[in-house]
């Protein structure tokens, strides 16, 4: 969403939406952009029934009047020497104040003016919502990705369009641009984690494998987790999968597994290398010797995800990517093992290579090499590249220092002693009776687990609850509450919100207003009504988790509740936060059904004023999926009095809709 605010009228904050929005349809990745938060302008015929009365016209002659008049229409074609020229009446309104000049009505000589029976006012329709960004009117642009295209990309694209549209001077600098619901921020933090946590995955793998088999091992153990990743990446681009949550999710999750089989492969092969044999076979007999094992081990694993790409229902379709995404990559990394790894084993390892000293003049020569080419790349901002390269020098630097040395120690001192320390205690458990001993602890600590769990009763949540990034304070006036008013209640309880809020204000991004259309919460209930003039929802945006400071939004949350709920007569008040995971709807349901629809809406009512007053710990808002109570005027006819004066039902009925309502009878183009 892309908020416009400042110190402009409604008029010209919308002029700059719709400059703006020509600039974001013209994105090829945009399906479309909603402006919100201002209506379209109109011409109003404001009607005085007493002077209609008294000049006796009818709303079906205004409505006449006015069609008939404002019109273009083909008059065929007329013969002009020998030439046949189109005839169109031209009679479309140019100037609203045009409709004030029409006659209504001519009788008997009497010719009734629009002027003389209404005012035509060229204003905007009536408002059915309002909308404030940090109690300042907002005007929202709602921008709405095609399906399966590239939201990085098309994020990108509109805020470039921003920024040239500010240099250009299409907008003027003094007009505040908000950015609200960028799905795009999630997205990136997520690939973000990904890409950390694969250079920290491969630096701490290789860190850990280099103590045990040297330099050249652990790299081409530490080879592997991006080459999984890359075959993962190519066979899901083949099936079409696109990057979600879910996956980048279900990538992370997979980075503690991917180097497991490598692992074995390389440290089989180079225990062959130990033995004497040559490197390629030595490669042939490590590989087939644990092929068997790490592929019946990977194929339990992929067991125990399988079932997960069968479960039913929205949520089946929401979760199937992890399972699929842990498959295709597990598969991936034991190709890796079984086909890769053994090929760049031949390929890089050299003899000796599991404790060598390092050659210093070597080594300082490929530093210094690294270090330009650092250079270079931060110069050109390829970041990543650069701090690679930094990260391959410090290691080098510090291989020089003392880490093979380190290795050295650790390959032949600690092993050693941990080697002997493990032998005397297996030595110990096998002797005469320890062995059962051994057996019976086993099953007593397994069984003290099952009664631990079962005892203490732990709570079960779908998805974990976390400090909530936004919070909704969402407010129900009495059914039939116009729009105004319900938007004055907002702006008192607005004002109570930034009390509650001011000692943390710090933290906070945005305050946005909704009232009318647009103001949903998130939970299923709610929603599914898109809004209505009696209801508002104040939408409280924090900063990002890291800038907090230590402050618990939660307690924000519980504070505002506690201050605002059963604090304002007639006004229903709920809080809800940040969903998290997939919409799964309310925690609890009770459907009530019944054949008497009356009796089915006091026996709801009831039920729900019972559980009101008990007052129950963990309701924070208690809701029904439908209004009752609306006040409503029944309009009786008497069809034999209607007859005399020649009128019908539908036709008393648009007349009272037209009063009260008013009716689209033209376009003013």
């Amino acid at each position: 969403n892309v908020n416009l605010s400042g110190n402009f009228s409604l008029s010209e904050l919308k002029g700059f939406a719709n400059d703006l929005k020509d600039e974001f349809e013209s994105i090829y990745e945009v399906s479309k952009v909603n402006i919100t938060g201002i209506t379209d302008r109109e011409v109003k015929v404001y009607l005085n029934p007493f002077k209609m009365a008294a000049m006796q016209v009818s709303f079906t002659d205004v409505e006449n009047a006015v069609k008939f008049e404002n019109m273009s229409i083909s008059g065929g074609e007329a013969k002009i020497g020998k030439i046949d020229r189109s005839v169109r009446i031209i009679g479309e309104f140019k100037d609203p104040r045009q409709i004030a000049n029409i006659i209504v009505k001519r009788d008997k000589g009497n010719i009734v003016y629009m002027r003389d029976i209404a005012t035509v006012v060229y204003g905007f329709k009536e408002r059915d919502s309002y909308s404030h960004l940090d109690k300042q009117p907002v005007v929202t642009l709602q921008i709405v990705k095609k399906s399966g295209e590239n939201l990085l990309s098309t994020t990108s694209q509109v805020f470039q369009v921003l920024k040239e549209a500010r240099q250009s001077k299409m907008i003027p600098d003094n007009l505040k641009i908000t950015i609200t619901n960028d799905q795009s921020d999630m997205v990136k933090k997520q690939i973000n984690n990904l890409e950390n946590s694969i250079i920290m995955g491969v630096i701490f793998v290789v860190a850990i494998l280099f103590l045990f088999l040297g330099t050249r091992n652990s790299l081409i153990v530490g080879f592997s987790i991006p080459m999984s990743m890359l075959i993962a990446f190519m066979v899901m681009g083949l099936a079409d999968y696109k990057i979600n949550m879910i996956v980048l999710f279900a990538l992370i999750l997979a980075l503690g597994m991917l180097v497991d089989n490598a692992i074995v492969v390389t440290e089989n092969i180079y225990r062959f290398v130990q033995r004497g044999y040559p490197v390629k076979e030595a490669a042939r007999q490590g590989v087939g010797e644990v092929a068997m094992p790490i592929i019946s081990s990977t194929a339990t694993t992929l067991a125990a995800f399988l079932p997960l790409v069968f479960w039913h229902s929205i949520m089946g379709e929401f979760m199937k990517y992890l399972p699929i995404t842990l498959i295709v990559v597990l598969t991936a990394s034991l190709f890796n093992a079984l086909v890769i790894v053994p090929v760049l084993f031949v390929d890089f390892y050299k003899p000796g290579d599991n404790n060598p000293l390092p050659k210093t003049k070597r080594s300082l020569r490929l530093a210094g090499l690294f270090s330009v080419l650092a250079v270079i790349a931060f110069v050109a901002k390829w970041n990543v590249l650069g701090s690679l390269l930094v990260v391959a020098v410090v290691l080098g630097l510090l291989n020089l220092a003392f880490l093979t040395r380190l290795a050295i120690w650790f390959q032949k001192v600690f092993l050693d002693w941990l080697e002997n320390t493990y032998l005397k205690f297996i030595r110990f458990a096998i002797r005469k009776n320890n062995a059962y001993w051994m057996i019976a602890g086993t099953f007593l600590l397994m069984i003290l687990t099952i009664g631990f769990y079962f005892g203490s009763k732990p709570k079960v949540d779908f998805f974990p609850s976390s400090d909530p990034k936004l919070i909704n304070v969402i407010a129900e006036m009495p059914i039939s509450t116009d729009i105004r008013v319900s938007d004055s209640v907002m702006q008192v309880i607005q004002a109570e919100v930034y009390k509650l809020i001011q000692p943390d204000m710090n933290i906070v991004k945005s305050v946005l207003t909704v009232t009318g259309k647009g103001a949903v919460g998130q939970n299923e209930g709610f929603t599914s009504r898109g809004g209505a003039p009696n209801k508002g929802i104040i939408t409280i945006n924090f900063v990002d988790f890291q800038d907090r400071h230590g402050i618990n939004t939660f307690n924000i949350m519980r504070r505002l509740a506690d201050s605002l709920i059963g604090r304002y007569p007639g006004v229903n008040i709920s809080l809800e936060k940040q969903r998290e995971g997939p919409p799964v709807g309310y925690p609890i349901n009770i459907e009530i059904s019944g054949k008497e629809f009356g009796t089915l809406l006091r026996v709801t009512d009831s039920i729900k004023a019972l559980i009101n007053r008990n007052n129950i710990p963990g309701i924070e808002g208690l809701t029904m999926d439908l209004d009752i109570g609306k006040p409503e005027l029944l309009v009786k006819i008497d069809r034999d009095k209607a007859r005399r004066f020649g009128l019908s039902t539908g036709q008393i009925g648009d007349a009272i809709r037209t009063a009260l309502f008013g009716k689209d009878i033209s376009d003013f183009k």
